[in-house]
């Protein structure tokens, strides 16, 4: 089983989303990217760009080197990118889960849609189809 996270930052919800997406990135160049966004999510009522400093010392971050990763923006476009694979992928909010099989050239071909938060019985029902559906 695969794990992949991708970027879908919703600006309808929070109007800096992108920059706090690049944010997560910048905090996993010190290896400290799930512990930046789960802080992020934890604070996201209220959260501002001007925050993100002291949300960086939080985690444990050098925050100059953060800074100065954030400012850049290198980011953005693959950020941009993973939005535009989510979007094709039929993804309109998060969070949304994909399941499926991956194929011979390595790519994964998803075949079952999870959209929102769901209980661990929706996800076992739908891995348990799964791998039902592969035995035929």
């Amino acid at each position: 089983m695969k794990y992949i996270f991708v970027d879908f930052p919703l600006r309808s919800i929070h109007k800096s989303a992108s920059k706090l997406a690049e944010a997560a990135h910048c905090a996993g160049e010190q290896g400290k990217y799930w512990e930046m966004n789960g802080r992020l999510f934890a604070h996201q009522k209220g959260l501002k760009l001007e925050d993100l400093p002291s949300h960086a010392r939080a985690v444990g971050l050098d925050t100059k080197t953060f800074q100065l990763c954030l400012d850049s923006g290198k980011y953005a476009s693959e950020i941009r990118r993973d939005m535009a694979k989510a979007r094709r992928a039929g993804v309109r909010s998060t969070p949304t889960f994909l399941l499926g099989f991956t194929q011979p050239d390595g790519k994964v071909k998803a075949v079952k849609m999870i959209r929102g938060a769901q209980p661990y019985a929706v996800f076992k029902q739908a891995i348990e189809s799964l791998f039902t559906s592969k035995k035929r």
